[in-house]
């Protein structure tokens, strides 16, 4: 069974087992060259890490109904970090970013070296940003997936070596989306599962745990450390 390892809050981390429509995208600034420089995504340290990040593009109109929160740079940097650092779970690994949205998660993997990496999201307008993030970082280990995460085929199961997400909370609507996503995630990672979610939803988390079988690992406030 996949572990399956959370975080607190949007800020916190479990583990278990091209042309923008309509200015739907921020605009950053000049990418700096270390981020788009093949053979070198997985020495990377900490700060470049978080640094390359802040240049991802991002929702400027984030459609509510969809909980479209980005993954901050400061957070997204430190979580990628730990998994990467600590758990070994990125470099060489196939990757899924479950409800990738621009692709914070997944560039990040990338950045640090992962095997191949695969955004998957609802909304096309998101993938749209994301496709011209990976071609402005010059990406060439990442690819997207327009689907229903709450529909996939069971032909995905065990599929990949990690997944992550940053999935909706379900507070807005959609109650329960959160679980759907996490029990898909455990479904679809051969090895670990890292996925934020709030801490007032911990509880319920370890229960659904416990009754999947899966072993799962509350990582909040483990801080990042520069190796």
């Amino acid at each position: 069974c996949p572990t399956a390892r959370e975080g607190e809050g949007r800020e916190g981390a479990v583990r278990a087992g091209g042309a923008r429509r309509g200015g739907s995208a921020r605009r950053s600034s000049e990418r700096p060259g270390p981020c788009a420089r093949p053979g070198r995504a997985a020495k990377l340290k900490l700060k470049e890490l978080e640094s390359c990040l802040q240049q991802v593009d991002t929702f400027e109109s984030p459609k509510l109904l969809l909980e479209q929160y980005a993954t901050r740079p400061h957070i997204a940097a430190r979580m990628l970090y730990t998994i990467h650092n600590t758990f070994d779970d990125i470099e060489n690994k196939t990757i899924a970013d479950l409800g990738c949205g621009c692709g914070m998660l997944s560039i990040g993997s990338a950045m640090l070296g992962a095997g191949f990496c695969v955004g998957l999201d609802i909304d096309a307008d998101a993938l749209e940003i994301f496709n011209s993030n990976i071609e402005d970082f010059e990406l060439t280990n990442v690819n997207m997936v327009q689907c229903d995460i709450c529909s996939l085929s069971e032909s995905m199961s065990d599929t990949f070596d990690t997944v992550i997400m940053n999935p909706p909370f379900g507070t807005k609507h959609n109650k329960g989306i959160d679980m759907i996503f996490l029990k898909t995630a455990l479904q679809m990672a051969k090895t670990a599962v890292y996925s934020l979610h709030k801490t007032s939803t911990r509880q319920h988390i370890q229960k659904k745990a416990a009754e999947w079988e899966v072993k799962m690992e509350v990582l909040a406030g483990t801080p990042a450390q520069e190796v």
